[in-house]
C-alpha cells in the first residue's frame, strides 16, 4: 500500500511539476530570417512596414521635383527637425535616416552631418596640436554650406467604433532653402490601417 502511493504520489509531482514548468515565462528561442519588404502587422503601432513605405514615397517625389532635376551639381542638404506629434513613441531618427540613405543613393543630393560638428570641432583642436602633420593636417573653415534644410511633422488620427478600429498616419516634409527660408519643396505620404477585434479563447 505504501508502494502505491509512493508511486501515486511522485506520479502526481510529475504532472504538477510539467505543468508548472510548460505555463512559466516563454522565451523565443526559435528564429529565422524574414523579407523586410514583407507586411507584417503585429500591432496597431507605427512600425517598419510604415517607414518603409512612406520614406520610398517621399523620396521618389523629392528626387522627382524639378529645381532637383535640373540642378547642375547635388545641393547640399541637412536634415533638421522632425516633429513627432502623434501620442506614441516614434522612431524618427530612422526613419530621416533611412530617407537621407536612400537619397544619397540617387546621387541627386549631397549632406551636411549636422550632428557630426562637436567631432569635427575636436579634431580641428587635435589636428591643430603637435601631433599632426602639419601638410596633412585639416583645418576649420572649410566646410560646405548647405543650400536646403529638410524639415517635418509626423501626425496620427486613431478612430475606435465598437470593434473596427482605423489607425491613420501622415508624414509631410519640407525642403527649406537657407539662404531665402522658403519652402522650395514640399509633400506628405499618408499610412492608414484597418484592424477589428478578434475573441481570443483557450
Amino acid at each position: 500500500m505504501d508502494m502505491r502511493n509512493a508511486i501515486l504520489s511522485l506520479s502526481l509531482l510529475f504532472v504538477f511539476g510539467a505543468n508548472f514548468i510548460s505555463c512559466g515565462p516563454k522565451a523565443f528561442t526559435k528564429g529565422g530570417y524574414d523579407d523586410p519588404n514583407k507586411v507584417i502587422l503585429l500591432d496597431d503601432k507605427f512600425n517598419e512596414n510604415d517607414m518603409q513605405l512612406i520614406s520610398n514615397q517621399l523620396v521618389d517625389s523629392l528626387t522627382k521635383f524639378t529645381k532637383i532635376q535640373n540642378a547642375q551639381k547635388p545641393p547640399v542638404v541637412m536634415v533638421g527637425r522632425v516633429r513627432n506629434r502623434t501620442s506614441e513613441h516614434i522612431d524618427v531618427k530612422s526613419l530621416t535616416d533611412k530617407i537621407r540613405t536612400a537619397l544619397i543613393k540617387s546621387q541627386k543630393f549631397s549632406f551636411s552631418d549636422k550632428e557630426s560638428r562637436d567631432e569635427l570641432a575636436e579634431e580641428y583642436e587635435y589636428n591643430a596640436g603637435k601631433f599632426v602633420d602639419k601638410k596633412s593636417a585639416k583645418a576649420a573653415g572649410k566646410q560646405v554650406g548647405a543650400d536646403y534644410l529638410i524639415t517635418g511633422d509626423i501626425a496620427s488620427n486613431v478612430q475606435e467604433v465598437g470593434d473596427d478600429k482605423i489607425v491613420y498616419y501622415k508624414v509631410t516634409l519640407n525642403l527649406n532653402n537657407l539662404e531665402t527660408n522658403i519652402i522650395e519643396w514640399s509633400d506628405d505620404k499618408e499610412v492608414r490601417k484597418r484592424y477589428r477585434k478578434q475573441s481570443v479563447g483557450f
